[in-house]
């Protein structure tokens, strides 16, 4: 039985946009402290591919605001195709000059597609997991992601290199500069380090504020805070801080990074049914990580996926999946997409305030490989009353095909952040 107030079998299919009354919204926030409500949730499919009907299954859309002619805004997309699990097609870019109404067609990103690995005939290095950030200092677009390898037509098991960060920068003249290697030469990172699916915040200064996971082999990675200064070509670490650790599996995860009200905080990713928020004064030096919990104390199921930040000047917002009656055979419970806002003193999920950003579509009990997955996903603010969720789905056990969707949440009051 579905747990939503409306047709879910319809969503998605017969409409290319849905909104979610302002009376579903509770009054939770309010009394948690602040006036500050979602109003409203849009929710557009931007391209089709459910049924194959265009041939491309679009995936990691990720998208941040730039400046646009005669002083409009913009907003630029990365995002790339996918045909199977950790199988992606080079990055590509596209751009909406309305706000999100209608896009360019996606171009690749000619520094971020795959090039030969010298010394491994065969081997090929493509890019994945790629966030964009306006730059504003250097009026510049940084495009980061991480390295991933290829023999033949899929995703080399056997002979994963070490992997670490590239990034790309669109310059003011909407060129682009070649792939680039953010460097960090410690052992602890000699298996992988990355900021893969990141957020960032970038300083009054020019520096950026981030995250890795990182560590010496497969197993148990931990994440700390980093600081970068960039000129708008150069990327360099200047500070990484103490290691938080989990020793459960892979261990921890990309971590995501935001500011709200001069306090860092993280959430992260990992394999032992939870998932974590961390806290930094510095962005740099972070207090151990805790599990993500209702505001009364209970537990929230997360399997391995990732969570981001949705910031508004007067309220702290999360985005994530999680176990729920209706998913329960959802693989990683990966839909349906949650936003609840965050208590940021006491570091939980106020429930109340708990609403689908979209929807689980289909059957999670008795027929689960028909469910689009939702697990990789991006946050965005565009306007002072506006945020957009951008996410790929597929179904891994149905061709690799899925939609790309879009959600506009508008907000009761405006955000101060996005001028």
């Amino acid at each position: 039985m579905s747990i939503f107030p409306f047709n879910r079998r319809r969503f998605l299919k017969t409409a290319t946009a849905t909104a979610v009354s302002p009376a579903f919204f509770s009054t939770a926030a309010e009394t948690a402290g602040s006036a500050l409500t979602i109003q409203s949730i849009e929710r557009t499919i931007l391209r089709r591919n459910r049924n194959g009907e265009e041939g491309t299954t679009w995936f990691h859309p990720r998208a941040c605001l730039i400046p646009g002619e005669e002083g409009q805004k913009e907003i630029f997309m990365n995002l790339q195709s996918i045909g199977g699990s950790d199988y992606f097609g080079p990055v590509h870019w596209m751009k909406s000059g309305d706000g999100g109404n209608t896009w360019t067609s996606p171009e690749p990103i000619p520094a971020l597609g795959r090039v030969p690995v010298e010394g491994h005939p065969g081997l090929e290095a493509g890019v994945c997991d790629v966030v964009p950030q306006y730059h504003s200092p250097s009026k510049t677009t940084l495009c980061m992601g991480h390295v991933v390898f290829y023999r033949g037509p899929r995703f080399s098991k056997k002979d994963q290199l070490p992997r670490y960060p590239v990034y790309a920068i669109r310059r003011e003249d909407g060129s682009w500069s070649e792939r680039n290697i953010l460097q960090w030469d410690d052992p602890r990172g000699a298996f992988i380090y990355t900021n893969n699916c990141g957020q960032r915040v970038t300083l009054g200064n020019g520096d950026v504020m981030m995250s890795f996971t990182f560590g010496p082999d497969s197993a148990a990675r931990m994440v700390a805070g980093v600081r970068c200064s960039f000129d708008g070509e150069n990327l360099v670490i200047r500070e990484v801080g103490p290691a938080l650790k989990n020793s459960v599996g892979r261990g921890l995860l990309e971590p995501s990074v935001t500011q709200f009200r001069g306090r860092f905080y993280m959430t992260i990713r990992a394999e032992d049914s939870h998932g974590y928020v961390a806290t930094s004064e510095d962005g740099v030096n972070y207090e151990k990580q805790i599990p993500w919990t209702w505001d009364d104390g209970s537990k929230i199921g997360m399997s391995t996926t990732q969570q981001h930040w949705l910031t508004h000047s007067d309220g702290l917002f999360l985005v994530y999946t999680r176990e729920d009656t209706a998913n329960k055979n959802v693989i990683r419970w990966r839909s349906p997409l949650w936003v609840a806002q965050v208590d940021p003193e006491k570091l939980t999920l106020i429930r109340e305030t708990e609403r689908p950003v979209f929807p689980l579509d289909g059957d999670g009990i008795e027929d689960p490989d028909k469910v689009p997955l939702m697990g990789n996903f991006h946050v965005t603010n565009i306007s002072p009353e506006e945020s957009i969720i951008t996410v790929g789905e597929w179904l891994p056990r149905g061709g690799a095909k899925g939609n790309l969707l879009m959600a506009r949440v508008k907000w009761s009051k405006p955000n101060q952040m996005v001028s």
